[in-house]
């Protein structure tokens, strides 16, 4: 028995949780059982609680700057987990990994520059890109055996002299792979060569599941780190999305500069009072309840594709090699991407994120996140069964 109790139930509903609270307005469906967010139905570790409580208790909650000691715990998480040495000065904070894609985004590439990403991706890449007026260009991932993998030769083809920037999601989200050491330097070389700069979404980094390693893209060479922006937080590690805190590993002087100059040009300099306490404790005190709630998303992923073998064999399933979400191949079915969302949705009574969001290579593929209740993921399952039988 741990120290955790990950099949709790907690209601979510009536919290302004987007999870929960937003069917309606996302799906059309208030009556379904969410599975799409990816966050998880755990409460966070008890010290992140406890930190909270006592910024709670002091009662004043002004300005606050983020201490040294934040870095430290960054710092030494970073290489305690993922063996990558990180210094004080290449850290850069801010609310999201998403606000940190748009602020690299507009700080590296002008107008109509080209940004590529490999899809299927995990959306917001597309509307950041988009709504800051550059041009997506999309290296289209491989497909085989449930895991993904790049195809080195059209994405060297796809860059010219407009392409500045690659939006590489490490782990991958919505497939699942943790990119190998040497995938990733097959890409860096590439990169390093073609002079294109690569901002890494990593929030994924620490779920990593048994018989893989995630190995932070800059930490491979110097040549990799001078061309690189990391996005980290502890929020999805740790289940503290809503206190909105990220740190941006940026090794190289001049792209940090031009990133913190576009911040303190958005007047977007400090974070939540309480972001900060809880970014912290997660990374001094949070192991346990990692190795815990690992454990468990390890336990939910195998009697999640058990179930889909055994009572779905017409979809297909792998084992993600990293993240808490299961991206369900639903192809064989010869349903479009609405076709499936009606089903699941007016049928079944579950959402989940479908697959056309992230890409036209993501159609027929739906993503069902579960990070939950041992009672909740079986209840999704039923309903997947309902809708698809």
């Amino acid at each position: 028995m741990g120290t955790y109790n990950f099949d709790q139930m907690i209601k979510r509903t009536g919290t302004s949780c987007v999870k929960w609270d937003e069917t309606k307005s996302v799906f059309g469906h208030g009556d379904v059982l969410p599975m799409w967010v990816a966050d998880m139905d755990f409460q966070a570790p008890y010290e992140v609680t406890a930190a909270i409580k006592e910024k709670v208790e002091h009662g004043i909650y002004g300005y606050t700057s983020v201490p040294s000691s934040n870095s430290e715990a960054v710092i030494s998480w970073l290489m305690k987990r993922h063996d990558w040495n990180v210094e004080k000065d290449w850290l850069s904070y801010i609310s999201g990994v998403v606000p940190a894609l748009s602020a690299a985004i507009q700080s590296l590439t002008e107008q109509n520059d080209k940004v590529i990403v490999f899809s299927p991706v995990y959306y917001p890449f597309y509307d950041m890109i988009n709504l800051n007026g550059r041009k997506v260009v999309t290296s289209p991932l491989r497909f085989e055996n449930g895991r993904y993998s790049m195809d080195m030769d059209h994405f060297e083809s796809m860059i010219d002299e407009d392409v500045k920037l690659l939006l590489l999601c490490n782990p991958h989200n919505p497939g699942g792979t943790v990119w190998s050491k040497e995938e990733l330097k097959q890409l860096g070389d590439i990169c390093v060569k073609h002079q294109i700069k690569v901002v890494a979404d990593e929030i994924h980094g620490d779920h990593v599941l048994k018989g893989h390693s995630y190995t932070p893209f800059a930490s491979i060479s110097e040549a990799f780190a001078q061309i690189s922006v990391t996005c980290i937080a502890p929020t999805k590690t740790f289940n503290i999305a809503g206190l909105q805190a990220a740190v941006m590993v940026i090794p190289n002087k001049t792209i940090r500069e031009s990133i913190n100059l576009f911040q303190m040009k958005q007047g977007t300099i400090m974070l939540n009072a309480f972001g900060i306490v809880a970014m912290e404790a997660a990374y001094r005190h949070g192991d346990t309840w990692l190795g815990e709630v690992l454990e468990y998303i390890e336990g939910n992923m195998e009697i999640a594709i058990e179930f889909i073998n055994r009572e779905l064999p017409s979809l297909k399933v792998a084992k993600p090699e990293g993240t808490y979400l299961l991206w369900i191949d639903c192809r064989t079915l010869n349903l479009k991407d609405e076709q499936i969302k009606h089903l699941l949705l007016e049928k079944g009574k579950l959402a989940v994120d479908f697959g056309k969001k992230f890409g036209v290579e993501g159609d027929g593929f739906i993503r069902m996140n579960v990070a939950c209740p041992k009672e909740t993921l079986l209840d999704g399952l039923n309903r997947l069964k309902k809708a698809l039988t």
